[in-house]
C-alpha cells in the first residue's frame, strides 16, 4: 500500500513497483484517514508512508496504521526523512521498519527504484520467513540455557532494523537502578545518534550518552555506540573503559554487535547479560557465542514482538539464550537477576 497526499509521488512510486513481478500493489491512499480505511478490507505485508499530509501527518497515524495493518510493516518513504532528520529517529522508535529518503539532489545518484525494491523486499522477506517458521511443523523448540547466578556487571543491548521500538520498550521497563552499565550498539549513521541519544535518554527517563574513546562505564547510564565505531570495552586495573574499533567485523555492520559482546564478554565474564532485540540478518552471533562460553548470559527477543526476528532467532536457534521473551519481559528478568528495588 502507498500513501502519500501527492498524486504525482503515488503515480512515480505505483510505476516503480509494477516494475517488479514480486511486488503487488494492492492500495493507494492520499491521507492517513484514507489509509486507515482501506485497512479495513485490505491485507498488505508493507506499507510506504509519507510524513507531511494533510490532516493527521505519517507520525501520527503511524501507531493507529501498525494496530490496523495486522503485521505489515511500515516503510517511511518522505522528503523528511534525511540522514540525521530527527523525523526519522522520531519514526523507528513509533515502530517504523525502515526509512527512506524521497529522490532528490543528490540522494541515490538515479537508483531510487533499485533501492527502493532491495527495501521492500528486505522488509517483506523477513515477514514472510517469520511466518513460515511459524507454520512450520519441523521447526524445532528452542533450547533455553540456564541464566547464571552472577552478580549483574554489565548489560550489552543490540538492535538493528525495528529495534528502536523494541529498546524503548525494554528500558521503560527496567528498574531505575539495576547497579550497572547499559550499552547500545544500535544499526544508524552516525549523523542519527545524537537524535538518538536524546530519545532513548527522554524515553527511559535516564541519563543516555554517545560514548567517546576512554569513557568509564558508569552505573545505570546508557553507553551508545558511535556510528562509526564499534562500542568496545576493556577493564584496566579495577575501572572498566570504552575502546572504540573500527575494524572490519565479520558481519559488515558498523558499528556491529559483536565487538561490543565479544569485549563485554572478555571484561565482565559470567556477570555480562546481552540482549539481543529486532533486526536484520547474523550480527551479533559471534559475539553471542564468545559471552555465553565465558560465562555470560544471552536474552534474545521474541518472534511475536519483533518487527524482523533475524539476529534474536539467530542467537535462539544457536541454543545461546537463557530467555527469549518481549522486550518488557527481558527487562523484568534483567531486574529480578540485579535484585533491584526501585521500579518504574
Amino acid at each position: 500500500m502507498i500513501v502519500d497526499d501527492s498524486t504525482v509521488a503515488r503515480a512515480v512510486l505505483s510505476r516503480m513497483i509494477a516494475a517488479h513481478a514480486d511486488f503487488e500493489l494492492v492500495a493507494t491512499a492520499g491521507s492517513a484517514g484514507e489509509a486507515l480505511d482501506a485497512l479495513k478490507t485490505v491485507r498488505t505485508d508493507v506499507i510506504l508512508l509519507d510524513v507531511e499530509m494533510p490532516g493527521a501527518s505519517g507520525l501520527e497515524a503511524l501507531p493507529a496504521i501498525l494496530r490496523c495493518g495486522r503485521g505489515a510493516r511500515v516503510l517511511i518513504v518522505s522528503s523528511m526523512a534525511e540522514d540525521g532528520a530527527e523525523t526519522t529517529v522520531q519514526a523507528l522508535a513509533a515502530g517504523a521498519a525502515d526509512t527512506l529518503p524521497k529522490p532528490g539532489i543528490g540522494n541515490f545518484a538515479g537508483r531510487f527504484s533499485e533501492v527502493l525494491a532491495e527495501r521492500l523486499r528486505r522488509i517483506g522477506r523477513a515477514e514472510r520467513e517469520s511466518d513460515a517458521v511459524a507454520h512450520d511443523p519441523e521447526f524445532p523448540p528452542i533450547q533455553l540455557r540456564a541464566m547464571p547466578d552472577a552478580p549483574l556487571g554489565c548489560v550489552a543491548l543490540a538492535a538493528s532494523t525495528g529495534g528502536l521500538h523494541a529498546l524503548l520498550a525494554f528500558l521503560r521497563a527496567l528498574p531505575d537502578r539495576i547497579h550497572a552499565p547499559i550499552l547500545v550498539t544500535q544499526h544508524l549513521p552516525a549523523v542519527f545518534m545524537p537524535y538518538f541519544a536524546r530519545q532513548l535518554e527522554s524515553a527511559a527517563g535516564r541519563g543516555a550518552t554517545v560514548v567517546g574513546e576512554g569513557r568509564l562505564l558508569v552505573d545505570d547510564l546508557i553507553h551508545i555506540a558511535p556510528g562509526d565505531a564499534h562500542l568496545c570495552v576493556a577493564r584496566i586495573g579495577g575501572e572498566v573503559r570504552v575502546k572504540l574499533e573500527r575494524k572490519r567485523a565479520p558481519s559488515g555492520c558498523l558499528p556491529s554487535a559483536d565487538p561490543m559482546l565479544f569485549s563485554v564478554a572478555e571484561a565482565f565474564g559470567d556477570e555480562a547479560v546481552g540482549v539481543m532485540l529486532s533486526g536484520m540478518g547474523r550480527d551479533g552471533l559471534i559475539g553471542s557465542r564468545r559471552l555465553v562460553d565465558l560465562g555470560g548470559s544471552m536474552m534474545a527477543q521474541d518472534r511475536h514482538s519483533a518487527s524482523i526476528w533475524g539476529m534474536p532467532r539467530a542467537v535462539a536457534e544457536a541454543g545461546l539464550a537463557s530467555a527469549v521473551m518481549p522486550p518488557a519481559e527481558l527487562a523484568r528478568r534483567i531486574g529480578e537477576r540485579a535484585g533491584a528495588g526501585s521500579w518504574k
